[in-house]
């Protein structure tokens, strides 16, 4: 690799095949990924109400048919990250394609309430593999318009939000929920169908020695996007790295699949499974940026869901609280309009993250949106009409959206390739502990008729979030990924 011989990364050549039809299809096919997982969490929404009125449900069991299917994320989005860290990010979404469009489908028919249960928490783990696609799309994206095009991927979560709101808004008063299950798990079996035409991530390749196939992958995005790729050898930052250490080659070959026995201790580290993955991201070059994603994941989380829940039970709850006589007739009444409505509020979100995530950074757009959210919320703390209640809520989702989008840009662009989707993964599994509580604690209080104090829990948990945005060590705009920890 030395010498006179011209070389080139991942990132220049990327750069010089520039974004073009290849990388429509990879959106497309990532973006498909995401309208599944929107839809099977908006779901949630419609789903709960109705179970609790056909089966007499309780307000906690009620609760319980979310939040385990944010346990079940919770393991999937670190186990897959694992997987695709470690056997190919085309092996990790294919897994969980598979598991999440079965166990989704077979929810439809579930006979009873433990079954329902057990089927959702399937669907959640399924669902976990989220966070793989999200980065096996940002590694095939040029990084000057990076940002970009990650919002523009994000917007296929909110065509999922508003896909299912409308599915729901037709489907449940006519053909109930079971229907409404069925047809949700429609785009995740989409995912199989395209599955061998997908390719793998260049960079993943490189990373494990594999440059013959990273090349080849490479060629083929030269020739979908009429460019050329630059003269040269291909080499990763893992490979400038082992140069400037003068560390020999069979570091190289030790990153090659199948051979991960007999590593050295430093490339375990980085490489083999989940323990020594978890010790590189708390490693002191990470563990600042490692611990506040984490809580912001977790922030990011309980606020969104919260807000999607709020949207069906702030003003039904309160209903409830003033006319207790007419609990029982009110607690299935879910308001598909006021949901609907609400979902169209993610469009200004994802056009303020376009418009500011690559002019004003990752760091200034999240926190500015967090600190807006809490404003926002502040007026429900005291009863608002109705009107006013899903405007401010209106208000409130448009910038926990723009926060949530951005969060999953600047997620990936922290960690190297080694542990990309393992940290991407575990964070977002952080972010699944919040979507378990949100249900229990927030909609519970709203349900126990204490709406003020679900509220007052929103504005503190979104504000410590805007906090530990504005104490992130570095900003990532226009920076090129990395391969590796040092680097």
């Amino acid at each position: 690799m030395g010498g006179e011989a011209p070389s080139y990364t991942v990132d220049e050549a990327l750069v010089a095949l520039g974004f073009g039809n290849f990388q429509i299809l990879v959106l497309a096919y990532a973006g498909m990924g995401w309208v599944s997982e929107a839809m099977e969490m908006m779901l949630l929404s419609f789903v709960g109400p109705a179970v609790q009125s056909t089966w007499g449900l309780s307000s906690n069991e009620e609760s319980l048919i979310t939040s385990v299917v944010f346990a079940g994320m919770l393991v999937g989005a670190y186990s897959w990250g694992i997987v695709s860290d470690t056997h190919g990010r085309r092996k990790g979404f294919i897994i969980t394609a598979t598991v999440t469009s079965a166990a989704g489908f077979l929810s439809a028919f579930s006979p009873n309430y433990i079954s329902l249960i057990i089927l959702r928490c399937l669907v959640g783990i399924g669902l976990g593999g989220g966070p793989v696609l999200s980065s096996w799309f940002l590694e095939f994206i040029p990084a000057p318009s990076r940002g970009t095009w990650m919002v523009v991927f994000s917007a296929f979560w909110t065509l999922g939000t508003i896909l299912e709101a409308s599915l729901a808004w037709f489907v449940m008063p006519r053909l109930g929920w079971r229907w409404l299950l069925a047809l949700s798990s429609l785009p995740s079996a989409l995912l199989l169908l395209f599955y061998r035409v997908t390719p793998e991530s260049p960079r993943y390749l490189c990373l494990k020695g594999r440059t013959s196939d990273a090349i080849s992958v490479l060629e083929k995005i030269a020739r979908m996007n009429g460019t050329k790729l630059p003269s040269g050898i291909l080499v990763s930052d893992h490979q400038i790295e082992l140069q400037e250490k003068s560390i020999p080659s069979e570091d190289t070959h030790l990153l090659s699949p199948g051979r991960t026995e007999n590593v050295t201790p430093k490339q375990i580290d980085s490489n083999i499974a989940g323990i020594s993955s978890l010790l590189v991201l708390l490693s002191p070059k990470l563990m600042r940026s490692t611990l506040l994603l984490w809580v912001v994941f977790f922030g990011n989380a309980f606020s969104y869901y919260g807000l999607v829940l709020l949207t069906s039970e702030l003003n039904n709850g309160r209903r409830r609280c003033m006319q207790t006589n007419l609990q029982s007739e009110k607690s299935q009444d879910v308001n598909y309009r006021d949901v609907f409505i609400a979902s169209f509020a993610e469009f200004p979100g994802l056009l303020i993250s376009a418009v500011t995530v690559d002019k004003l950074g990752r760091k200034f757009s999240m926190s500015a949106m967090f600190f807006l959210c809490c404003i926002f919320l502040l007026p429900l703390v005291f009863h608002q009409p109705e009107g006013l209640t899903t405007g401010l809520l209106f208000g409130a989702r448009i910038c926990i959206t723009a926060t949530f989008t951005i969060v999953y840009i600047y997620a990936p662009e922290i960690y190297p390739t080694s542990v990309r989707t393992t940290g991407v993964g575990v964070a977002s599994s952080m972010g699944r502990i919040g979507g378990i509580i949100c249900p229990l604690v927030a909609v519970g209080l709203v349900q126990g008729c204490h709406e003020t104090a679900s509220i007052v829990l929103f504005e503190i948990v979104i504000f410590l979030s805007g906090i530990c945005v504005v104490l992130f060590p570095f900003e990532t705009k226009g920076r090129e990924l990395s391969d590796s920890v040092s680097s």
